[in-house]
């Protein structure tokens, strides 16, 4: 089966041709990165005109690298939540418009999911695993029994992982995404300079809480003198390194620490690593150190399949349509991530 994927939940306009659910056979990703910048973050209203501009050339392009027209397709698939809803309905308007002029089954795919999902396109999973998926939007444990049959295990209960980057950065005056930037200064600088809090909530709690640890990094760059205020400008460059180091350090422990707690939980000993903040170096290193000695196998997606793409879109679209979920003309975009978490058992040595 030759499906076209089309994904818009944020600011990528992203097409891609993946055969079977494995092969990619082309993906394509338009980053608005440079309309958003100077702003430090995403414009839902800018996001939306882009996507317009670029989705049908975005389409052409995957098709044309695919060597595909489109006769050749047998599905269409499209990301329906969560995301930005603006964005979303701008990729469900042209996945239903391409489904119905040709006479195609539409799949309707949760982004989440796609992204437990996105390893699997390099190299097929070996179901049951926990999952960790960690971007601007979302951070949020999984398990998966197959690649439709999933639950959450914990989600964040105020910023995301890589929202609290992309703050710390603006602190720092690193500039946007903060994600890559942090990631390039802490190389430098000593993860043990500040103590950042670590929030890991209730004991044997799998959600998350990044709030915390971005307004530390506020007010240590502020001083203890001059809480309030919201002109302060960013440290000098020389303590720039150990901040950065800091910070990272305090939310890939974290990381870790939760997806640890999630694969002891949930008894799948294999964990899925996906999302932008899958690309950090400091959270493979120590996520790779923490599964050998737990005996724990590891797969990140790769990295180009880290970021928002249509490929992995396509690929679990395959077994949607396997599996006789097809999506009617009806079918619309949700903002929020609609999900059945798993219950909330005692575990055995649970660790905090």
């Amino acid at each position: 089966m030759r499906i076209l994927g089309i994904e818009t939940s944020c600011d990528e306009t992203a097409a891609a041709v993946v055969d079977d659910g494995a092969r990619i056979a082309s993906s394509v990703v338009a980053s608005q990165e440079h309309l958003h910048s100077k702003y430090g973050g995403v414009v839902p209203e800018i996001a939306c005109r882009a996507h317009v501009e670029a989705i049908t050339p975005i389409i052409d392009e995957a098709l044309e690298r695919a060597g595909t027209a489109l006769g050749q397709l047998d599905a269409i698939a499209v990301t329906t939540c969560p995301g930005l809803i603006g964005s979303l309905l701008i990729g469900l308007a042209a996945a239903k418009t391409l489904s119905w002029l040709l006479g195609l089954p539409l799949a309707a795919v949760n982004h989440i999911y796609a992204h437990l999902y996105a390893p699997a396109l390099d190299e097929p999973l070996p179901y049951p695993v926990c999952g960790l998926i960690a971007s601007g939007g979302h951070t949020i444990l999984l398990r998966a029994d197959s690649p439709i049959a999933v639950e959450v295990l914990g989600t964040t209960t105020d910023d995301a992982a890589g929202e609290a980057f992309d703050k710390a950065a603006a602190v720092l005056g690193l500039g946007y995404p903060g994600g890559p930037l942090i990631d390039q200064a802490a190389r430098t600088g000593d993860p043990t300079a500040i103590r950042f809090p670590r929030t890991l909530l209730e004991p044997h709690s799998l959600d998350f809480s990044f709030s915390g640890i971005k307004t530390a990094v506020l007010y240590h760059c502020m001083g203890q003198n001059a809480r309030g205020r919201h002109d302060v400008p960013p440290p000098p460059p020389e303590a720039v390194p150990d901040i950065a180091a800091s910070f990272q350090e305090a939310v890939v422990d974290v990381l870790v620490t939760k997806s640890l707690r999630a694969v002891d939980r949930c008894g799948a000993r294999t964990l899925v690593v996906g999302g932008g903040v899958a690309c950090n170096s400091r959270l493979r290193a120590k996520l790779a150190e923490a599964a050998d000695a737990e005996g724990i196998a590891l797969r990140f997606a790769p990295p180009a399949l880290c970021t928002d793409n249509a490929a992995m879109v396509a690929g679990l679209a395959e077994h949607l349509l396997a599996a006789g979920r097809v999506a009617g003309p009806d079918v619309t975009a949700v903002s929020h991530l609609p999900f059945s978490r798993a219950p909330r058992t005692a575990k055995k040595k649970a660790k905090t």
